[in-house]
């Protein structure tokens, strides 16, 4: 999992997580990476508006962030 965020932040690419909060809490996020850690990392978050720090043990699921390109016919 650290890879692959690694990899996003070198990229410079958004990422959704799936992200278990100390209570339990399951919350679905988009971030910005900005800084890792050997077990955290910040993010700016787009659900919050702000910049963040989050546990890597408790990333459940982490994909680069797919975006649409409109098309005009």
């Amino acid at each position: 999992m650290k890879e692959q965020l690694l990899k996003a932040m070198q990229r410079n690419q958004l990422v959704d997580l799936m992200y278990m909060s100390k209570s339990g809490e399951i919350s679905k996020r988009r971030v910005k990476l900005i800084k890792m850690t050997s077990d955290s990392f910040q993010a700016y978050c787009f659900l919050k508006n702000a910049k963040r720090t989050f546990i890597l043990d408790n990333v459940l699921a982490a994909i680069p962030a797919m975006h649409r390109e409109r098309e005009v016919i």
